[in-house]
């Protein structure tokens, strides 16, 4: 059976070799995360090409995320490289101290805005929460602060305020940049980093656009913020990242898995896709195998409905990326055997405003209350795919498209499946044949199975799917 969870894995360093590359596509990988936060722009172009080019060697589609760094509020550095900080001690972070100045008492911060956003009784996290500060006073540039959990602190470490409240924009000068490239090399999803409201996607998106890219915009949720907004960034956003790690040391690890859940359902009631994302199988940077306590991490995405899980480290330097998508893949088919669904709630209630979407809901409500192998839904942009992957079902969607952004697009939605498709033909009993003669050339329905396909009466017109058609293979 089809895996229905898609895989993102992350390139770097590891997956420059070709074989490896190959070997990942094999085991499963269906979108490419391009991490803009290391490695120089035309690094990245290389890969998204390397990648794109093997999986058409492989005779498949792969997605292209590139993710976008945002703003950088770290620590400077350490003349010797890490200090040890004391419980109990005083500790400043000086916004006008040199960025290579700092010792056991003192550094300074990329983020110079920090004395305006903090006061007296805040508490400032440091390389995801291990040191933990209580502000005493602000003076002038000084952050003066008494460390409440130490430890060893090495250079260029994330500050986070607990709770949230840092002002930083999502978008920097580098992100804007990074956006253009994004656009050249056609990228199929953006992801925005530390995004605090809708406008922030609004602001990429239009950016995106205006440097000529068609790509979807993902919302990163790593802040307490963007969780307080979370329906308008929702709505904002093609797909939303749940970012669990400067996530947890924003709200708190414990309030990070429900969170998680309700993230996850309320972006698949509002026709949205999600992936989730950090230490998903961190332990696999070094082990072959993963963690019992991985294992469930993913198998509770899976079960929770999340559309992609997200490998960053494993693939991009660990020493089993191979292994570590497998071992994805291996959770998810088996957690997925436990989720057979047959009838759905989802929209229930709801009335329709577009005809195509009326017809996506009654699609998988039929396949899923009939014998259906498989559903044949020829598209143009991908929304009646996107709608009917919003339904719980075992039945496989193929995306049958002549247009390679649409191909690429729904590789990242649960369920769907792209398959390159040119349509002509105006007659429709012509062309439900080609489609089921498609698939079936495929091996994926074979004489006298029940097949469903969705089309439109004009062909080439986005938006157009206004007809449902359920036909026999063969038949």
């Amino acid at each position: 059976m089809l895996r229905r969870t898609k895989i993102v894995a992350t390139l770097g360093p590891v997956t420059e070799d070709p074989k490896v590359l190959d070997k990942l596509i094999e085991a499963g990988v269906d979108v490419v995360r391009l991490n803009f936060s290391h490695d120089l722009p035309e690094v990245h172009v290389k890969r998204a090409e390397t990648a794109r080019n093997r999986a058409e060697a492989h005779g498949r589609e792969i997605g292209v995320l590139v993710d976008l760094q945002g703003p950088k509020i770290r620590t400077g550095k350490f003349k010797n490289g890490s200090v040890t900080l004391s419980e109990g001690a005083r500790f400043v972070i000086d916004a006008s101290l040199p960025l290579d100045t700092g010792t056991a008492e003192q550094v300074g911060t990329t983020y110079k805005q920090l004395p305006q956003d903090v006061a007296r009784g805040a508490t400032l996290l440091l390389d995801d929460g291990r040191i933990a500060l209580r502000v005493e006073e602000v003076k002038g540039t000084a952050v003066i602060c008494h460390v409440t959990v130490g430890g060893e602190l090495a250079d260029n470490k994330g500050i986070n305020r607990q709770g949230g409240g840092l002002s930083a924009r999502a978008l920097t000068d580098k992100d804007r940049e990074d956006i253009k490239v994004a656009a050249r090399m056609q990228a199929d999803y953006v992801a925005i980093s530390f995004p605090r409201s809708a406008a922030d996607v609004e602001e990429a998106r239009e950016l995106f656009r205006a440097a000529g890219g068609k790509g979807g915009i993902i919302a990163k949720i790593e802040r307490a913020e963007a969780v307080q907004n979370i329906e308008e960034i929702i709505k904002a956003s093609d797909a939303i990242m749940i970012a669990r790690g400067d996530l947890a040391v924003e709200i708190g690890d414990a309030a990070v898995p429900p969170i998680q859940k309700r993230i996850i359902k309320l972006a698949r009631k509002m026709n949205k896709v999600t992936i989730t994302a950090t230490q998903m199988m961190e332990s696999m940077i070094d082990s072959p195998v993963p963690t019992r306590a991985e294992v469930s991490d993913v198998a509770n995405a899976v079960l929770d409905g999340t559309d992609a899980i997200m490998l960053s480290a494993e693939t991009a330097k660990g020493k089993h990326p191979v292994e570590a998508v497998a071992a994805m893949d291996r959770v998810c088919r088996v957690a997925e055997q436990e989720y057979e669904v047959t009838h759905s709630r989802h929209r229930e209630d709801d009335t329709f405003a577009r005809v195509d979407e009326a017809i996506a809901m009654a699609t998988m409500y039929t396949a899923n209350h009939l014998a259906v192998k498989a559903i044949a839904a020829l598209t143009e942009s991908g929304a009646t795919p996107l709608w009917m992957s919003r339904i719980s079902s075992n039945v496989p969607i193929y995306a049958l498209t002549s247009h390679v952004e649409t191909r690429r697009k729904v590789t990242l939605y649960r369920g769907v499946y792209p398959i390159a498709f040119q349509i002509t033909t105006s007659d429709h009993a012509t062309l439900n044949r080609e489609a089921m003669d498609e698939l079936r050339s495929r091996g994926t329905v074979r004489d006298g199975d029940m097949v469903i396909i969705t089309k439109g009466d004009l062909t080439g017109v986005m938006g157009g799917t206004n007809a449902m058609k359920i036909a026999m293979v063969g038949g």
